[in-house]
């Protein structure tokens, strides 16, 4: 029932009932004075009517009117009152932190206190959620500083190192010399890569990645991106294969500067979990034709993600046990990265991998189609 409509209720029965009492008193005391008078051939009969039934009867009406408002003021009480009182001990608990107090809107009746008891319930849930949020991000935000710490301590620790050898006089041929010089700058590109990610990063916080859509024809972009990755995955001993079956003309709207940044993430992330077990690391790197969209597949032969970690790895801070339990170690917000941004250019990415056998990235982006008006 509506609590208007209880209201209503409660008002017409306080003016009608005294209303409806009364008048039924008259009628009844009028036909007992008229049988009186009838029987004992009087005309006056109000000495005839004993005292003690008239004060019984107006007392009776009186009690009757005692319950009455006793048991509406219980109805309304019932009805609002107590919902109200349970949602000030609700939202007490909710100012106190406490957001698991929950109020079951089947415990009430009327229809509007229903609907404030889902507000709270909305309300609660969605504090809970965000203070729950909060928490797990302050605990990921730790393990990101932990990480990175650790990841920037690793080339730091070298570069001094080698730096010390130079000093001494330990690089003392043009070979030894070269050579320390080549691990100082790749430790420096380290570096240099992680604070760039921790800048993305920060971008992704705050909804604010730069981007720069242009219309890009897909032959020519990634012809230059392999060209860019394969010098650097040949210095390295790692074979790279190239296949594009679209057609020369596909082009996509993207941002190149960023898409490089996806292609260089995935590429790195198979460097990093290169399988030295294996005679020769080989990636492999495909564009097929998907109607309307390109399919870019990334795979690597490498030492492949577990099952348990491969619906997990595109979360931010995300690092898998191999990850966790080698050297190379890393931020854990690379991918998270990379998925970000293909999303930002309305396509999707998902992973496909073996244990032991290698991991293949997939990412799907629309193609560019020129609308023409037809004369």
């Amino acid at each position: 029932m509506k609590l208007k409509k209880r209201l209503y209720i409660t008002f017409a029965s306080i003016v009608a009932l005294p209303i409806i009492f009364g008048t039924t008193a008259f009628i009844i005391i009028g036909k007992l004075m008229i049988r009186l008078q009838q029987t004992n051939g009087v005309k006056d009969v109000a000495g005839l009517m004993p005292k003690s039934l008239m004060i019984s009867f107006w007392f009776a009406c009186f009690v009757i009117m005692i319950v009455i408002a006793f048991t509406l003021t219980r109805w309304i009480g019932t009805g609002v009152f107590s919902p109200i009182n349970e949602l000030e001990i609700g939202m007490k608990q909710i100012a106190d932190g406490n957001f698991d107090f929950n109020l079951d809107p089947e415990n009430v009746t009327d229809a509007e206190m229903k609907h404030l008891y889902k507000n709270y319930e909305e309300m609660r849930l969605k504090l809970k959620e965000s203070a729950d949020e909060k928490i797990d991000n302050e605990e990921k935000n730790r393990e990101l500083i932990t990480n990175i710490s650790h990841d920037l301590k690793t080339p730091i620790t070298a570069i001094k190192g080698y730096v010390e050898g130079i000093m001494d006089g330990v690089a003392d041929s043009p070979e030894k010399m070269d050579k320390y010089i080549k691990t100082i700058y790749n430790k420096a590109n380290d570096m240099d890569k992680l604070i760039n990610e921790l800048t993305i990063y920060s971008k992704i916080d705050n909804n604010n990645i730069p981007y720069s859509f242009l219309r890009l024809n897909v032959a020519d972009y990634f012809e230059d991106c392999i060209e860019e990755v394969g010098v650097e995955l040949e210095s390295k001993g790692i074979e790279l294969n190239y296949t594009n079956l679209v057609p020369k003309e596909t082009r996509i709207i993207a941002d190149p500067e960023q898409l490089k940044r996806v292609i260089n993430n995935i590429i790195s992330n198979s460097v990093k979990y290169v399988d030295k077990e294996k005679p020769k690391a080989i990636i492999d790197f495909r564009i097929l034709d998907d109607t309307d969209s390109i399919r870019v597949e990334i795979e690597d032969n490498g030492r492949g993600i577990s099952g348990k970690d491969l619906p997990n790895i595109f979360e931010r801070f995300f690092r898998s046990d191999l990850s966790r339990n080698s050297s190379k170690g890393g931020s854990g917000i690379g991918l998270s990265i990379v998925k970000k941004i293909v999303e930002d250019h309305g396509g999707y990415i998902f992973a496909t991998s073996k244990e032991g056998e290698g991991t293949c990235m997939h990412f799907v982006l629309r193609k560019y189609e020129e609308i023409r008006d037809d004369e």
